[in-house]
């Protein structure tokens, strides 16, 4: 190694030094979330636009969802899920 690679870290690495596992378990599960309620939405065709019209929640809502930017509530995402087809399971958490 030279010197420049061995100081180097990856992010797993860094975010383990920075998070909590109880924060990194939040944040995977957020993303997981919104990445099958972007994916649902695409394969069903339906814009941010028409899900507004179909879920009764505004496109704005809908849109900072998808970019992560809110937190929103649970009847909330399960307003802009029932027209894709989709609901919330509670599940066992998957162990790394």
């Amino acid at each position: 190694m030279n010197s420049e690679t061995k100081n180097f870290r990856t992010w797993e690495e860094v975010r383990g030094e920075i998070y909590t596992p109880e924060e990194i378990t939040e944040s995977d599960l957020r993303v997981a979330l919104i990445g099958e309620l972007v994916k649902a939405r695409q394969e069903k065709g339906i814009s941010q636009k028409e899900l507004e019209r179909l879920s009764g929640v505004r496109q704005p809502i809908i849109a900072r969802m998808e970019r992560g930017t809110t937190n929103p509530q649970i009847d909330t995402v399960l307003k802009v899920l029932a027209p894709l087809g989709k609901t919330l399971a509670i599940v066992p958490l998957e162990t790394k």
